[in-house]
């Protein structure tokens, strides 16, 4: 399955940063939609706009878990990849890859703009979203709106 073309609304949320940090959130993009794309049971994504930042929402299938682009206020010109934070996926990210990735708080997967996108561990934290309620045991969820 191709990517999506961005969407008019998700790109002027992107425009408001750093040219080498849009590329790279851009970049972060396609590779969600590769994994969902990969993984059974997710099914299409929702691309929309929370909290005025590019989010991905597995409304269709419920499988997942919100996953969010941007930047945070401690690291305005390197890439957050956000996570709901209820969930135990940062912490799950942490005790797997904590050598690899980057991490802020229970929220955030944190990447530099001017480096290659260390995408065999982003593509674990993303699988990981994308399914957080299958694993779960709930199956999928039942309250997405309709």
């Amino acid at each position: 399955m191709a990517t999506p073309l961005v969407p008019r609304p998700i790109l002027d949320a992107l425009s408001r940063h750093p040219e080498q940090v849009r590329t790279r959130l851009l970049d972060i993009r396609g590779l969600i939609f590769e994994v969902a794309a990969e993984v059974d049971g997710v099914g299409p994504l929702t691309e929309t706009l929370k909290w005025g930042e590019p989010a991905y929402l597995t409304q269709a299938s419920g499988s997942g878990s919100t996953v969010r682009l941007g930047a945070t206020r401690s690291f305005p010109d390197r890439c957050a990849v956000f996570f709901t934070c209820n969930t135990t996926l940062v912490e799950t990210f942490r005790s797997h890859l904590g050598g690899e990735l980057e991490f802020e708080g229970n929220r955030a997967v944190i990447l530099p703009a001017d480096a290659a996108i260390p995408e065999a561990a982003l593509a674990f934290c993303l699988r990981s979203a994308l399914t957080y309620h299958q694993r779960k045991g709930a199956g999928p969820r039942t309250d997405r709106p309709r």
